[in-house]
């Protein structure tokens, strides 16, 4: 049985009469010598780039930094959840992969991998550090569908990373075993009929014979265990991918971690009717990671 308890049902939990409005649904008031803002720029890497943008907290800082990985494509990108947390203090690095929407290079499920590395290796320069007031000791991760194994392969691999959100998170080492099967070969080919477009450098055989020779590699589940104890939510999505989602968590338990909060709820793989309910869920996991200055 699936027993993550929602960080949403806790907040919602609490006297309304002792709760300060939610950044999630509040904006906060205005800081006139360091406001809020954005930085768009280039990340350089390999045979490409990461077209990238920073939403700035306001206020003299260090901030806590959330990095925010979109899927495949990404035709959602969950910009409302980085203002969200940037309205609660963070610091957002969004970014699309190199060959995804514009991004130099070609694109690759390897070479996403790689530039979610790059990424959080940017946040850890000194200089970034100080231009954008970071605090590298307070950086969390979160991805969506094939995002959210973007932000656990990272984080596994940087200990110092203190949270990872998974947003119906796609195994994409799953999907090499199912490419063995009619079924699965004919629904990888109408997955990617619609996600390609965005994508250069790349084809449906292509992505295919990456995931179906690499199914170790990229096997969320093991990047999941990986991860270790530290804290991890996990929210699905039943008309999405929901039932693989309960199969993380228990991952995450099997590996020790009693750190694992999360829900799954009846929307579809876009949260398209829980958008609310998902920044609040996101302002307060990130609360429950770093206690808040408001």
């Amino acid at each position: 049985m699936f027993k993550l308890v929602s960080a949403l049902a806790l907040l919602m939990a609490a006297p309304v009469m002792a709760q300060t409005p939610s950044p999630a649904i509040t904006d906060p008031a205005p800081d006139a010598a360091l406001p809020a803002g954005n930085d768009a720029f280039v990340l350089p890497v390999k045979d490409g780039a990461i077209n990238a943008l920073i939403y700035t907290a306001s206020g003299a800082g260090p901030h806590p930094t959330l990095i925010l990985f979109h899927g495949f494509p990404g035709n959602e990108q969950n910009l409302d959840l980085a203002q969200a947390a940037r309205r609660n203090g963070w610091n957002v690095l969004t970014m699309h992969y190199r060959g995804s929407w514009g991004s130099p290079g070609a694109f690759s499920f390897g070479g996403a991998a790689e530039d979610a590395h790059a990424a959080l290796a940017y946040l850890r320069n000194p200089a970034i550090m100080a231009k954008y007031h970071i605090d590298p000791a307070r950086v969390a991760l979160a991805g969506h569908s094939m995002g959210g194994f973007m932000a656990a392969d990272a984080a596994a691999d940087d200990p110092a990373v203190i949270g990872l959100l998974l947003i119906d998170a796609w195994d994409i080492g799953a999907n090499g075993r199912d490419l063995a099967t009619a079924a699965g070969k004919q629904a990888w080919h109408e997955e990617a009929l619609g996600d390609l477009p965005p994508l250069a450098g790349t084809s449906e055989a292509a992505l295919a014979s990456e995931i179906t020779t690499n199914i170790d590699r990229f096997d969320l589940r093991r990047r999941i265990a990986a991860y270790g104890k530290r804290p991890i939510a996990i929210y699905g999505a039943t008309r999405g991918i929901g039932d693989a989602n309960i199969g993380y968590s228990e991952a995450a338990r099997t590996a020790g971690n009693l750190h694992v909060t999360g829900a799954i709820w009846a929307t579809d793989h876009a949260f398209s009717d829980k958008r609310i309910a998902l920044s609040l869920a996101l302002v307060a996991w990130l609360d429950a990671l770093v206690p808040p200055r408001r």
